[in-house]
């Protein structure tokens, strides 16, 4: 299984709105794909090149590299706060990433599928400097949707060019750009539209709003440049296009490819160069995690820029230096988590970061709120109302409630995990609630439908909690038998739930299997590690990565061992004070209708 997560941009920290729609999904399909066996490669890192790095550069007084460093940096430790479970987080500022974007282009070039052409692009009048499409808005010529972007339009989703805007303006400082000629390549999408046609007629499964989005914009594919005018970015490896200081791949190109690169670069520092092929050719599965503005990247360019260098488009061709290489097997598109309606925006104000939301309630309740209340097939709402009723209904009356009495009870009565005896209905009864559990929430999360597998997983911890109520063990004073039996049942019921839990809320399961008497580790955390560039041996930079073979989690009911050592266990989640609800923490934003 390759998870391939889309590349958060360097330009600055990232907010909960995005690691909804990349991270978290991502992580949670990735832990449970590991715990049912599958071998698994999720890989991502920082989106680095562009315009909107030189942008924030100069606004802050660095240079692109300084900068890209500083986020790099920042996102890399948001992302291994939140537990994210990355074989490898790296960058597209590598000596490896260039060489294979490079490499991928080439395989274009010679199979055909990118041609020359003039075109008129935009410039700031004000600086010369290349105003890139997404820097650029205006009013869409198709729908007349006023906020439509240079490159596509939001609201249509049809793909544009800057001069097809409407009273075009600049989203930098609002002046209107300047069009002038320039020759740029262009990858010839047209030639891959019966090809993706095709495909995506495979593509049963998908989520609807992905799938309907991707089949109607097949027929309006344009030729699209993959080069832009700026001297931040790979550089292009052609004669006469190579030496030019001005002429470097546009960031978009570049970025989509770093699926590829960062999967080379994982199998390069694991001392075994070929390793990246076991996960993108042959019977392996590739599944791509992004927000729903990435969708036509991910369903269509990309795939596109792998048909032209497997050779499959309509001018065949033959495949390039990595082979024939997978489409995605899915493209898992999550919509917008937003606040009062509006979407996360730091110009505004309307932003709440990662790094101040992990300091103040820690990474499993963010994570849980993502996988329960988020964003999964349209947009939601943030409110801190909804967070804090989550938090203190679900996971700290719920499921913290049932481990903590659970095992207080076994502790003070046994002081291990208790031997059971005869098994009643209602006994039975849970425990085969539980062990199914494992086929329907597995089911779910194969299908990327996250809220419903928490929802499920809920479920057992919700009957967990009448059980005890029904039986009250506490009770059983005279009859230890019977007690023993009861509170066996809830601790492997507590178990099986914590198993199922596990890909949501990786931190508390750890601490639960400890709960229980276990040792070692459960469920395995990345690490942030200082590398060297592989090709450039001046450079070095963090990345995030982790040692997930060695962790002991299943997706199975493991029976309990009778006898292990109990300690009186510490509360798993602490209950939110209720004032939260009404404008969250004093740092937050406070945002009204």
């Amino acid at each position: 299984m390759l998870t391939a997560v889309a590349w958060p941009y360097a330009n600055g920290p990232r907010h909960i709105g995005h690691v909804s729609g990349f991270g978290v999904p991502s992580d949670v399909f990735s832990r449970y794909m590991r715990m049912s066996g599958h071998r698994v490669l999720m890989v991502s890192g920082t989106d680095e090149h562009g315009t909107p790095i030189s942008v924030q550069a100069e606004k802050e007084g660095l240079t692109e590299r300084e900068l890209a460093d500083k986020y790099n940096r920042v996102i890399a430790e948001d992302l291994h706060g939140l537990g994210l479970s990355y074989d490898l987080f790296t960058r597209t500022t590598t000596g490896n990433h260039y060489k294979v974007v490079q490499d991928l282009f080439l395989a274009l070039w010679n199979n055909g599928y990118v041609v020359p052409k003039t075109e008129m692009g935009a410039i700031s009048p004000s600086t010369g400097r290349t105003l890139p499409d997404r820097y650029i808005e205006g009013t869409c010529p198709i729908c007349g949707y006023d906020g439509a972007r240079g490159d596509q339009c939001d609201n249509c989703g049809n793909q544009l060019d800057p001069i097809d805007l409407k009273n075009p303006r600049s989203r930098i400082n609002g002046e209107v750009p300047k069009f002038v000629e320039t020759e740029h390549l262009f990858l010839d999408l047209p030639q891959f539209i019966d090809a993706l046609g095709g495909w995506l007629q495979t593509r049963t499964e998908w989520r609807p709003n992905v799938l309907k989005f991707s089949q109607n914009l097949i027929k309006d594919l344009r030729p699209r440049a993959i080069t832009r005018d700026l001297d931040w970015g790979v550089p292009i490896p052609l004669d006469g296009w190579r030496d030019q200081p001005l002429k470097r791949f546009y960031v978009w190109f570049d970025a989509v490819i770093g699926y590829l690169s960062a999967s080379v670069e994982w199998a390069r520092r694991t001392g075994n160069d070929d390793a990246w092929k076991e996960f993108w050719t042959g019977d392996a599965q590739g599944y791509y995690f992004m927000g729903k503005d990435n969708i036509v990247f991910h369903s269509l360019i990309w795939p596109s820029l792998l048909l032209g260098q497997n050779g499959q488009g309509a001018k065949g061709g033959q495949p390039g230096a990595f082979g024939e290489l997978n489409l995605p097997t899915e493209v898992v598109s999550s919509e917008f988590l937003t606040m009062s309606g509006s979407k996360f925006s730091t110009s505004r104000g309307t932003v709440i970061y990662v790094t101040d939301f992990l300091r103040e309630f820690g990474p499993d309740a963010l994570r849980y709120f993502i996988s329960v209340a988020g964003p999964e097939n349209q947009d939601t709402d943030f409110t801190w109302d909804e967070f804090v009723r989550r938090t203190n209904f679900e996971l700290a009356n719920e499921w913290g409630n049932l481990v903590n009495r659970s095992i207080s009870m076994a502790h003070k009565n046994v002081g291990a995990i208790p031997t059971p005896g005869t098994r009643t209905d209602a006994d039975h009864d849970l425990l085969t609630l539980s062990k199914q559990a494992f086929d329907v929430v597995g089911a779910n999360l194969r299908r990327s439908r996250f809220k419903q597998a928490a929802t499920e997983a809920m479920k057992v911890v919700g009957a967990a909690n009448r059980y005890l109520s029904d039986q009250e063990p506490w009770k059983l004073k005279d009859d230890p038998a019977r007690r023993d039996t009861v509170l066996h049942t809830a601790l492997q019921v507590v178990q099986d739930a914590n198993a199922l839990l596990t890909p949501f809320l990786p931190h508390s399961a750890q601490k639960v299997h400890e709960a229980l008497g276990g040792t070692g580790v459960w469920a395995a955390q990345p690490s942030i590690n200082e590398v060297t560039d592989l090709d450039v041996p001046d450079r070095k930079y963090p990345v995030l990565t982790g040692d997930y073979a060695a962790e002991q989690a299943k997706w199975e009911s493991t029976p309990i061992e009778v006898g292990r050592p109990l300690a009186k266990p510490a509360p798993l989640f602490a209950k939110l004070a209720p004032e939260l609800a009404e404008t969250g923490p004093e740092w937050a934003p406070i945002v009204t209708s």
